[in-house]
């Protein structure tokens, strides 16, 4: 292949990416709008709905946000029914934040359905080594963006 078509390939790349970046916030912002919730508390949801129980210092350090902007983002989500506060049995204290599975999925399910449907659709048509290639590279630039957040994040 000529450099030439090499280049034309990866501006290519470059800009389907970032319309995929740009579409992925759009629509996520619009499903957070139907869920009553801001684009960033439905994302920061999403992170605290991987794990069955997090403290507010391991929200901070899995955000980045501060640990005031992180007890904002558990009173809005508390107040909405979509995750609690526990007390530790051990040291009462500790305060542990649990997801509200139940009525995640009943807010947000239906928001997703359709998505979906429309994703799987779309995986069905590509083959397993190309489903493989496609998921190297989502994890490889998962990576990538996680060491960039974290580089920026330890930027004094």
């Amino acid at each position: 292949m000529k450099k030439i078509e090499k280049d034309e390939i990866f501006e290519n790349f470059q800009v389907v990416s970032r319309n995929y970046s740009d579409a992925s916030i759009l629509m996520h912002e619009a499903i957070a709008r139907k869920a009553g919730l801001s684009g960033t508390d439905h994302k920061y949801l999403g992170l605290i709905l991987q794990h069955e129980a997090l403290t507010a210092g391991d929200i901070s350090r899995l955000t980045g946000l501060t640990t005031g902007a992180v007890t904002g983002l558990i009173d809005r989500l508390e107040n909405k029914a979509l995750l609690e506060r526990q007390f530790s049995k051990d040291d009462r204290r500790k305060i542990y934040i649990v997801p509200n599975k139940d009525n995640c999925m009943k807010l947000l399910a239906p928001l997703f359905d359709t998505l979906q449907e429309r994703t799987s659709a779309l995986v069905a048509t590509f083959s397993r080594k190309e489903m493989q290639i496609i998921q190297r590279y989502f994890e490889e630039a998962t990576t990538i963006m996680g060491q960039t957040t974290n580089e920026l994040n330890n930027r004094q």
